[in-house]
């Protein structure tokens, strides 16, 4: 029933799993670290499908947590953008090569964060935009592909809301409901693709105290950066996720 991984696979994926819980309650940059690590545990398009139960409880963790702190306005307009994105990531995973969904994601997210610094650098030409209607629609459909795609939404997602100037607590009670959501949405998709099955989800259960511990670690991190430094952490831990994603190192 579980995958038949060596000592140090199983270190490493209890690592990937309290990276979970620490990007749903604190420093959502790093969901690089499982998304890479799952993705060498469980090649292929197969990573997906185990991650996503675990997001779930991750998530589910971090609205406990910061439940008080969403603000929904920003829900309200990037969910129902992000469904359509689900249902044309489902639909690209049955007419892409598998080896598209990384370099084509990692593009996205590089493009969003040089965004955000001529943003940082030239504030009044970009003042309105990440307000606007229109930019809110095109987050949410791009953090709905990403996240049907590779689970990688996180840089997406973590980039639009510093954009609105999100205090921390905000910033995390607001991306806990939204991928909640969104992760949900997502569970009949992947189990068409049969991405969860029986034995994925035992393994899933396994992880779970790992998630459980980076949820409080993440917790206790937040009162403890500086918003200027929360803000550039995601901004860095995006740009180091796209290249990642495009394979520059």
């Amino acid at each position: 029933m579980f995958p038949p991984f060596s000592t140090a696979q199983w270190l490493l994926a209890c690592l990937a799993a309290v990276g979970i819980g620490i990007s749903k309650s604190g420093l959502p940059g790093i969901s690089l670290l499982h998304v890479v690590i799952f993705a060498q545990l469980f090649p292929g398009i197969a990573s997906t499908g185990v991650v996503l139960p675990m997001l779930v409880a991750g998530d589910t963790g971090a609205v406990l947590l910061f439940r008080r702190h969403a603000e929904w306005k920003y829900i309200f307009r990037t969910l129902p953008p992000a469904v359509v994105g689900v249902c044309t990531g489902w639909w690209l995973m049955g007419h892409l090569k598998a080896t598209w969904f990384n370099p084509l994601i990692g593009g996205i997210v590089l493009v969003l964060a040089i965004m955000q610094l001529f943003r940082d650098w030239k504030p009044e030409l970009w003042q309105r935009v990440p307000h606007s209607t229109v930019f809110a629609c095109a987050i949410g459909f791009l953090a709905g592909i990403t996240t049907m795609l590779a689970n990688a939404a996180g840089p997406v997602m973590g980039l639009y809301l510093i954009s609105v100037s999100l205090p921390k607590e905000a910033f995390v009670g607001t991306g806990a409901w939204f991928f909640l959501l969104i992760n949900l949405i997502k569970v009949p998709f992947s189990l068409q693709r049969h991405l969860i099955t029986v034995d994925s989800l035992g393994f899933n259960a396994l992880m779970i105290p790992c998630i459980i511990v980076g949820l409080l670690v993440g917790k206790q991190l937040i009162p403890r950066i500086p918003q200027k430094a929360f803000d550039t952490l995601v901004i860095v831990f995006a740009v180091v996720a796209s290249l990642r994603l495009l394979r520059v190192f």
